[in-house]
């Protein structure tokens, strides 16, 4: 769906031109606003698209076998639901009789004790029954919305890297939630009011028709259909507000937890204004399309109170005919008055019934939108689970690309042997950490294989690859949770003893010790509570208690110093005897004791072999170390003028 055109009066929304370096600059308060993306753009069709635009069928039909496991409930509740409408209709007929009988015997004495207690026991069992069904349906609304939401959430994390590099979260959670609470929405409003409402109608109207004659019937059915046709025309016409609201109100979400989760970022660059200008413009849009929801639902108001005058006002005339000609008495008059209060009632609310069955079906198809994003990396038929204990990896002239258009790697073929450690090094952008991906299966290979013990990761199950490998990454991201929590993760079965076990190893015991809430400590959004170092060592400690056949450190001590990389680093030469070891690093110092040593550019290997002999080969990797080792030096030179200077300085 377009966008709201843009207010003329409003300032154009650009960056802001660069001044020359070293010209002084003079920053108004609020101005400089930066262009502003509404957030609009959604990994998912909006709405009304021809991609994700289902029939209320469709919608209907993928939710039946979510209900199925509830059938005997439903029946069970439907039963409920027609006994309180019989009730019901029971209450109208019990007042006439009552009334008759009071016209013809007007004293006291002679009020019919039945009628009075069947008209009671008749409200009553109205009240029950209708209770009866709330209790019973409550469970199936609230078990199948919780079962589509555990759905969605299993296959949001079955899809592959790509859909989740893509996506913006604020805007896939706003729609998990909408759509869980949609169906629930869905369910209450169909079988609390919708069939209700239709069961009625059939009902009085046959009733009617049996008591007097058949234009009692057709003034009804005449009043109800001309009610649906303006009610479903209207609303259909304000359904388009009520999707831009929703497409507004995502696009909000996802630009606030963007800017929330961005919010050290956002600090360092002074942009708390532009943050909150382009999360206004979401409410911007959002609120222009709720006053235009209002203002119509207004004119669909008027147009229904029209119609259900213009009803009960002829019904009432010819009841009130029949009663002048001795036809019908005064309490056939009750009757007709009563029944017609009765049906008007829920009609009174089938404007807002079809408004919200269709938001809730507009809110479950975007829920369906996200089942039916494809899940790119599937187990084939008959895949089998992988056992290892000290495999063997092989990467045979294997070619990747994230865009078809671009490959990265051009036939990578190299092995590791069982209880070897083989380390990957090259300039950014080489493809190292593409390797890591692939092994994780985390994307298909375009051609080649990838294997573990001979069998090639595509025809053993994905939970079982990922189960023999540990990583401990380059960018260490933590759950809003404790230490022991993230700890844990790698093994969530783990004893207390096994978590701090795995930290001491880490060299982090210590650290944690020293916290006022130990183990229990929170580690903020993302882990930001720590710092570089400290995240690191959770994630190294995290891989430790997992105990995986496979390691892969993917740049693991980049975020240490040089005291504690050294701690850790022989820490992780000791965990890593035994097993199958991918090192992805850039500090060559890290790797030097590597079976054997990878050189990767532009997504080719064009050197391996050992520290050794790489620099006696005096090619890439050679080069490589003594650029490192120049740049060590000086900054060794640079620390040791610092303390020579300053020692100078307090000697004068």
């Amino acid at each position: 769906m377009a966008s709201e055109p843009s207010n003329p009066a409003d300032p154009v929304l650009t960056a802001p031109a660069i001044p020359p370096v070293g010209v002084p600059v003079s920053v108004p308060e609020a101005s400089g606003r930066l262009a502003i993306d509404d957030g609009s753009s959604n990994d998912l069709a909006a709405p009304g698209s021809d991609a994700s635009q289902g029939t209320t069928a469709k919608v209907l039909k993928r939710l039946v076998p979510f209900l199925k496991p509830y059938s005997g409930r439903i029946s069970i509740a439907m039963l409920c639901l027609l006994t309180a409408k019989v009730a019901g209709l029971a209450v109208p007929m019990v007042l006439k009789k009552l009334i008759d009988a009071l016209n013809i015997h007007a004293t006291v004495a002679a009020v019919p004790l039945a009628l009075v207690l069947a008209y009671g026991a008749a409200r009553l069992s109205e009240r029950v029954f209708t209770e009866m069904r709330q209790i019973v349906f409550a469970r199936v609304m609230a078990r199948s919305s919780r079962m589509v939401m555990l759905s969605v959430f299993r296959h949001l994390h079955a899809l592959s890297l790509r859909f989740h590099l893509n996506r913006r979260t604020g805007g896939v959670t706003r729609d998990v939630e909408r759509g869980g609470t949609s169906i629930s929405d869905l369910l209450d409003w169909t079988l609390y009011t919708i069939i209700p409402t239709l069961i009625e109608v059939t009902l009085v109207t046959s009733l009617l028709v049996y008591l007097y004659d058949i234009w009692f019937a057709l003034i009804t059915l005449t009043v109800l259909v001309a009610y649906v046709a303006w009610t479903i025309s209207v609303t259909e016409w304000r359904t388009k507000y009520y999707r831009a609201s929703v497409e507004a109100d995502t696009a909000a979400s996802a630009s606030a937890v963007d800017s929330l989760l961005n919010y050290e970022t956002v600090k360092y660059f002074n942009n708390e204004e532009h943050e909150a200008q382009r999360y206004d413009f979401s409410l911007k849009r959002m609120e222009e399309a709720n006053v235009k929801s209002y203002k119509t639902l207004a004119v669909l108001n008027v147009g229904q109170a029209g119609i259900i005058a213009i009803g009960v006002t002829a019904l009432m005339f010819k009841a009130a005919m029949g009663v002048v000609s001795g036809k019908q008495s005064v309490g056939d008059l009750v009757l007709v008055n009563a029944y017609l209060l009765q049906m008007a009632m829920p009609l009174n609310y089938l404007g807002m019934m079809y408004r919200e069955v269709k938001q809730a079906l507009t809110n479950i198809e975007r829920l369906w939108g996200l089942l039916d994003q494809t899940q790119e990396v599937q187990d084939r038929p008959g895949a089998s689970a992988l056992a290892t204990t000290q495999p063997r990896v092989s990467f045979e002239d294997v070619h990747f690309g994230y865009d078809a258009r671009r490959e990265i790697l051009h036939g990578i073929s190299f092995e590791i042997p069982p209880g070897h450690r083989v380390a990957v090094v090259g300039h950014s952008g080489s493809g190292k950490s593409t390797l890591a991906r692939l092994l994780y299966r985390f994307y298909d290979i375009s051609s080649g294989a990838i294997r573990i013990d001979g069998h090639d990761i595509r025809d053993v199950h994905q939970d079982s690859v990922r189960a023999a490998i540990g990583i401990v990454p380059q960018d260490t991201v933590l759950f809003n949770d404790s230490i022991r929590y993230n700890i844990r993760y790698g093994r969530p079965s783990a004893t207390d003893a096994e978590v701090g076990g795995a930290a001491s190893a880490a060299h982090i015991h210590a650290f944690i010790a020293s916290l006022p809430d130990g183990y229990e400590s929170a580690v903020g959004e993302r882990g930001l509570k720590l710092s570089g170092g400290e995240k690191q060592r959770v994630a190294i400690a995290r891989a430790l208690l997992k105990n995986p056949a496979i390691l892969i450190f993917d740049e693991a001590t980049s975020a240490l110093d040089s005291a504690s990389e050294k701690a850790i680093q022989s820490e992780l030469d000791r965990i890593a005897v035994g097993r199958t070891t991918l090192i992805i690093a850039h500090r060559l110092s890290t790797v030097m004791d590597a079976h054997q040593i990878l050189v990767m550019d532009g997504g080719n290997i064009v050197e391996r072999g050992s520290h050794a002999e790489l620099l006696a080969r005096d090619g890439h990797y050679a080069a490589m170390w003594r650029l490192q080792q120049q740049t060590r030096n000086d900054a060794v030179a640079v620390a040791s003028d610092t303390i020579t200077d300053s020692g100078e300085t307090d000697r004068g």
